[in-house]
C-alpha cells in the first residue's frame, strides 16, 4: 500500500476532514485533498506532517526487516510459526 493510501485510510478511522488536516498542517485543503488522493508527487516533509496529524509516524522499513515488521503489527509474535505460546508452555500443550 502507498503512503498516501496509508494516509487517506489513517483519516477514514478517524473520521478526520480535508479541512481539519489543512488547520493541523497548515496545508490548503485543495493541496491535502490532491496528496491524499495520490494526484501529486509530495515532499516527504508533507507526509510527515499529514502523519503527524492523524496521530501517526511515517516510517522507513528495511525491506529485509519488512516481515518481522509486518508480523509484528499483525499482532503475531516475532519467530517460527510453530514455537509454542508462553499460555501453551504454562498449559503443557
Amino acid at each position: 500500500m502507498r503512503v498516501f493510501e496509508q494516509l487517506q485510510q489513517r483519516r477514514g478511522q478517524l473520521g478526520k476532514t480535508l479541512s481539519g488536516l489543512a488547520t493541523l498542517t497548515g496545508i490548503s485543503v485543495p493541496q491535502v485533498s490532491n496528496v491524499l488522493a495520490g494526484k501529486v508527487d509530495s515532499r516527504g516533509s508533507t507526509y510527515e506532517a499529514l502523519a503527524e496529524a492523524l496521530d501517526a509516524r511515517l516510517v522507513l522499513v528495511p525491506k529485509h526487516l519488512l516481515p518481522e515488521v509486518s508480523r509484528l503489527l499483525s499482532g503475531k509474535s516475532i519467530g517460527p510459526d510453530d514455537v509454542p505460546t508462553a499460555v501453551e508452555r504454562f498449559l503443557g500443550a
